[in-house]
């Protein structure tokens, strides 16, 4: 199994701070206010000197910083932190995509400049909504004016690699109010947009919410006449839908991300980190406490295991046809030394006689009815038993 050799070419890093806790967040993530931000970035650099002894990178192909809200890191200690991932991943591809998460509203010039000096190329934007009732009853901080002028300061800078998070599917958001929000977002011209549905996750408020009854959710049929609006609004103005949620001009799709959507190898840093290497799957340390302190004596792992060939092989399924040019048989040959009919021949066909996968030249994708119903087509291979 390829994986079991593959180093790899990719690098999350997690910041958790955050200046408030959103309504339906479940990442690992802690409001700012107290934290001890320069002893988790000392943590950092330990766990990256530890890791990169342990399993050399080769050229870096992506580099990923979420959160959290990264840029509530303060100027100089943007500068500090990019200083140190420069120093433990100094060989780096010449098309390097460096990727930052931010919050409106937390990017003024100075930091953006850092971020830039820093070698960060590409930005993602958390914008949710362009109706402020909307961004108010899930919990942001920022309002549309952030949006404008967090865009404006990052083009100034010379930012054009830009991408901005929507969701549908909201509590009180109607298909009018979606369709405002996409002439907004499509007004800013970005290269790439990443459109959510709202799911209502545990340990969240909303979730506390939904199970008193009290989170006015958009019914089934509303959310997909949404989902519907979104396709076709971004298709007409000239973006490929290359994943479920996400569309972009041609070579601005997100690299990194399709790192994972092809089951590749990445490095996994930071509190509640998950990274996959040689085959083995790990989920670091969550509270930031815990995890500054692990990181004196060890690799703060909170667990790790081995992936089993067929768990690999279901995975490579299941994330491979969130890509909308699906699966290729070549590439699972590569990977697995196997046909994929001969794994997966059973469920393929199930999924094709009820039309949500359809033959590709290279292999399978999703159908346009798959794409509405993938959570159905993944669960097929979740349950397969392969041979």
């Amino acid at each position: 199994m390829i994986q079991r050799v593959e180093t790899p070419g990719a690098v999350y890093i997690h910041i958790p701070f955050c200046t408030n806790k959103c309504h339906y967040c479940d990442f690992n993530s802690y409001v700012l206010k107290g934290q001890p931000v320069m002893d988790y970035l000392d943590a950092l650099e330990r766990e990256m000197e530890r890791t990169v002894r342990l399993v050399p990178p080769r050229t870096i192909e992506t580099i990923f910083v979420g959160g959290g809200t990264p840029t509530v890191l303060l100027p100089d200690q943007m500068a500090s932190f990019l200083q140190r991932v420069r120093a433990y991943f100094p060989d780096r591809s010449a098309q390097l995509e460096f990727s930052m998460e931010a919050n409106p509203g937390t990017t003024d010039k100075e930091k953006l400049q850092a971020m830039k000096e820093g070698g960060v190329n590409r930005i993602s934007f958390g914008v949710q909504s362009f109706d402020n009732a909307l961004l108010e009853g899930i919990g942001r901080i920022h309002n549309t004016d952030d949006v404008y002028r967090s865009i404006d300061n990052a083009r100034s800078v010379g930012f054009t690699n830009m991408s901005i998070d929507l969701m549908f599917g909201l509590p009180r958001q109607t298909v009018a109010i979606m369709h405002d929000t996409l002439d907004k977002a499509l007004e800013l011209g970005l290269p790439h947009y990443s459109i959510y549905s709202l799911k209502v996750e545990e340990n969240t408020l909303f979730h506390t919410l939904y199970h008193k009854n009290q989170l006015p959710l958009p019914d089934e049929e509303e959310e997909l006449d949404m989902f519907l609006l979104i396709m076709e609004r971004l298709k007409q103005a000239g973006y490929q839908q290359y994943e479920i949620s996400n569309f972009a001009k041609p070579g601005y799709e997100s690299r990194h991300n399709s790192m994972y959507w092809l089951n590749r190898s990445y490095y996994g840093i930071g509190a509640g980190a998950h990274g996959y290497m040689h085959g083995r799957r790990h989920v670091n340390i969550k509270g930031v406490q815990p995890y500054i302190d692990a990181t004196r004596s060890g690799l703060p792992q909170l667990e790790q295991h081995e992936i089993s060939e067929q768990e690999a092989m279901e995975d490579f399924m299941m994330v491979g046809l969130r890509l909308l040019r699906g699966v290729n048989r070549a590439d699972f040959n590569r990977q697995f030394g196997t046909e994929l009919e001969a794994v997966f021949g059973s469920e393929i066909d199930r999924l094709t006689a009820r039309k949500l996968l359809e033959p590709t030249l290279e292999g399978y994708r999703l159908s346009e009815r798959g794409v509405l119903l993938g959570n159905e087509v993944f669960a097929e291979f979740l349950s397969a038993e392969t041979v």
